[in-house]
């Protein structure tokens, strides 16, 4: 199997985030940590065996990244617009230096798919929404989509609220309403077991922004998984090989 990484900077960090890519061929499948991880927690955590005959098989390539949540929602010093805001700067990360990348690694023809556990699933739906142009797909695993629901503090403005799945979808209309029906599809996971109602409110913001999307008409699919599912690698782990091969 193929490893390759890249370090690309972000405008107003002091630091370079990390690609890695993994497989030659296939679809490209941009994979996201959870809370305030780095791109070899897919390889650590079992992710990466999990959907390793995909790759083998010429399926999909894998391109995992780094997250820079420690530097922005997780930093629950700062007050949720200055979080908002230092999100901001990884979302345009992602669609300014990542997704270039990963379409000059793939030759630029294929579309992407998004996807994430815990914070990444919200990174990869949020990055679905606001670039379905390149990434019509993404896969949320055991996912909070409302910001406002994590420590939030402070005032809040215009970072927030475009950082906030939950708000500007419900909000959406006319032509942008319309454009996103007919591009996005988004396939929202999660369980009911250990850690999926507290701390994280996984489960409950799961079904609050699946109803978002039942409102305004987005393709979705809602699997809720049983008691015995946790907020964990393992259950991630079988929830992303179950569902990835329909999207290849």
């Amino acid at each position: 199997m193929e490893r390759r990484s890249v370090r690309l900077g972000v405008p107003g960090h002091d630091a370079d985030l990390e690609v890695v890519r993994h497989g030659h061929w296939g679809r490209p499948v941009l994979l996201f940590p959870s809370e305030a991880g780095a791109a070899a927690d897919a390889e650590h955590n079992g992710m990466l065996d999990a959907v390793r005959p995909l790759v083998d098989a010429g399926r999909m390539s894998l391109f995992c990244v780094d997250s820079l949540d420690g530097w922005s929602w997780s930093d629950t010093s700062l007050p949720t617009e200055e979080r908002a805001r230092r999100a901001g700067a990884y979302t345009a990360w992602l669609s300014e230096a990542v997704l270039p990348w990963v379409q000059g690694e793939t030759g630029g023809s294929a579309e992407v798919v998004a996807a994430g556990p815990s914070l990444g699933a919200y990174h990869a739906v949020h990055l679905a929404l606001t670039r379905a142009d390149v990434v019509p797909v993404a896969i949320g695993l055991s996912g909070n989509y409302d910001p406002s629901t994590w420590n939030a503090w402070g005032g809040t403005g215009d970072a927030t609220y475009f950082a906030n799945p939950q708000a500007y979808v419900a909000n959406a209309h006319g032509e942008h309403l319309d454009w996103l029906r007919s591009r996005v599809s988004l396939l929202l996971v999660v369980g009911q077991g250990p850690f999926e109602v507290s701390p994280t409110r996984s489960l409950p913001a799961t079904h609050a922004f699946a109803e978002v999307l039942a409102r305004q008409g987005l393709r979705h699919e809602l699997d809720v998984w049983g008691h015995d599912s946790a907020h964990d690698w393992p259950w991630w782990q079988r929830q992303l090989a179950h569902h990835l091969p329909r999207f290849l």
